[in-house]
């Protein structure tokens, strides 16, 4: 375990009204007291390069009343941006808006020629608008526009050295923009979009003009919160007031319905709802369907206004992750098999698995989770058609589509597609090019890390005296949130020694600590966790409160324990 260090001058810098225990932990981020700040006001201007093209096009679209399809991922930040897209456009008066969602099984990812011509055979739109993809689809956007159709790309993801040749194309990581953020999600892109749209239209008279309410874009913050997070984009100021602000709408049940019938089903109670709630409890079970069958029924979910309608889609969604976890717990056992076989000198700097009954829906997420136990790079495949298609999951020290890229360079026809960012990315190769896919991606890694294996230590925010672990500094950290990639939730350590534990849930681990010299007892859960022999422990954790019956009390969430014997 590595302690975080601080920035002594930027910890004297804070005002008064912070209280002491919170400047250490914010100073060991890096950030300002201007940073803070979490109102809308302190949103990022819309400054993308190619804003002023997609204006003049959706404007001249709303005018005409042109059928526009908004064309989404099979995630949940496609998903929410999806519906921000729908509903931001009919807001504004659009009569003809639809979306249309690649079946990853039959379409592939993006704007792909099959989802075109399915468009076109299904929808017949004049305008496309691509939301969380469209950045590496050549092929797609070049067919939409030899069939006549304008084409908006909004997109998040890191571009090649060319791009499509769209009409317009909203994406911060675009060569030579000027948005500050690199970090939004595709939900977040799109908002900005239509937030900068609204802005345009009313300068223009547009809704006066046409007797249209101006549009509240607040109403879709809580879609925009949800998606962000989901999608694990590291979180800036600018992502943190967008997820603050959507959470804030959420508690006061200002959201869509589809929302509060998911958080319904996953138990987790709306008043008490912080950004983890989101990424463990919603996002999952709208990923579920777009695994397994087709996110159309997610994007349902949140777009109805009935909350009936809602419960009956959360409903579905429920059935799609409970069947999702039951293939996940084969394929990860499967895996664990492959990698438990393989020779000591194999996987120390990449893991790259395959097996022919593998999901290609669920592979991602077992990725991820090897990742973690092995803090390597992980790459997993599965059987689509002929090819296999893989999901590469990446530690901080390795950016993955960067290496794609490498590898590609090094390796021409190896590789017959990719895409994605810094921490996960997809691709797909030929069946008979796995093993040389497998050594090529190891030894670039290898090359990257300079001979190196990669390790993950775990970072604190050191020790706390006995006084600080409280249940008042567990409600600072949770008023200082929203946390997560980037912006780490607080984890501090010390040598506790248990006073009673026991197994729950057949695979967790309740306890009762005592920090050393101290005679105040801690509850304390630590979830995959064994009982321990010895009574003196080492301890890594999080303040969390935990709320029976209406109660609130301090919790110990055990990130990590061990033996100090």
């Amino acid at each position: 375990m590595l302690t975080r260090e601080f920035d002594q001058t930027l910890f004297e810098s804070y005002s008064d009204d912070i209280p002491t225990f919170l400047k250490k932990i914010y100073a060991a981020r890096g950030v300002g007291e201007s940073q803070l700040s979490l109102g809308l006001a302190n949103l990022l201007s819309p400054n993308f390069s190619q804003l002023e093209q997609a204006l003049k096009l959706l404007e001249q679209a709303l005018l005409a009343q042109k059928r526009v399809l908004i064309i989404g991922d099979f995630d949940c930040d496609g998903a929410t941006a999806s519906v921000v897209a729908v509903k931001s456009l009919r807001l504004m008066g659009a009569k003809y808006v639809d979306f249309l969602v690649p079946n990853r099984f039959e379409h592939g990812y993006g704007l792909s020629p099959e989802i075109v011509k399915l468009a076109i055979q299904k929808k017949q739109p004049d305008l496309i608008i691509t939301v969380d993809n469209g950045i590496s689809s050549f092929d797609g956007t070049k067919l939409a526009k030899e069939s006549g159709i304008q084409v908006i790309i909004t997109d998040h993801h890191l571009p090649s050295d060319n791009v499509p040749e769209a009409d317009a194309i909203i994406n911060p990581n675009l060569k030579g923009c000027e948005f500050l953020s690199k970090n939004l999600a595709g939900v977040g892109v799109c908002f900005y979009l239509f937030s900068a749209l609204k802005t345009h239209l009313n300068k223009a008279q547009y809704f006066a003009k046409n007797s249209i309410p101006l549009p509240d874009l607040r109403a879709v913050l809580d879609l925009v919160a949800l998606g962000t997070v989901a999608d694990v984009v590291m979180l800036d100021q600018n992502n943190r007031i967008l997820i603050d602000q959507g959470i804030k709408r959420i508690q006061a049940k200002q959201c869509a319905p589809g929302i509060l019938a998911l958080l319904e089903i996953a138990n987790r109670p709306v008043q008490t709802l912080q950004a983890s709630d989101l990424g463990f409890a919603v996002g999952p079970r709208l990923n579920a369907a777009g695994r397994l069958s087709d996110i159309s029924r997610g994007i349902k979910c949140l777009l109805t206004n009935d909350i009936n309608d809602a419960r009956r889609y959360a409903q579905e969604l429920e059935s799609f992750n409970q069947k999702r976890k039951q293939e996940q717990a084969r394929i990860q056992e499967q895996a664990q098999a492959i990698v438990d076989e393989q020779e000591v000198s194999e996987g120390k700097f990449a893991l790259s698995l395959f097996d022919p009954s593998w999901h290609e829906g669920i592979v991602g997420i077992v990725a991820g989770k090897l990742k973690e136990d092995y803090h390597c790079p992980v790459a997993v495949f599965a059987k689509s058609g002929e090819f296999l298609k893989g999901s590469i999951r990446s530690i901080p020290s390795v950016h993955i589509k960067d290496l794609l890229d490498l590898v590609d360079r090094e390796n021409p026809g190896l590789i017959l597609k990719f895409g994605g960012h810094a921490m996960a990315a997809g691709l797909s190769i030929k069946a008979e090019n796995f093993w040389s896919f497998k050594r090529a991606f190891n030894d670039a890694i290898k090359a990257h890390l300079n001979d190196q294996i990669p390790t993950v230590e775990l970072l604190t925010d050191g020790e706390l005296e006995a006084f600080d672990i409280s249940l008042e500094n567990a409600e600072i950290i949770k008023n200082a949130g929203p946390w997560g990639q980037g912006f780490d939730e607080p984890i501090f350590y010390g040598q506790f020694e248990i006073v009673e534990q026991k197994v729950v849930g057949e695979k967790h681990l309740k306890c009762r600590l005592k920090l050393k010299g101290d005679t105040q007892v801690h509850d304390a859960i630590a979830f995959f966790q064994v009982p321990l022999e010895s009574d003196e422990v080492k301890v890594a954790y999080k303040l969390s409160i935990n709320i029976w019956r209406g109660n609130a009390s301090l919790q110990l969430m055990v990130e990590r324990i061990s033996s100090t014997e």
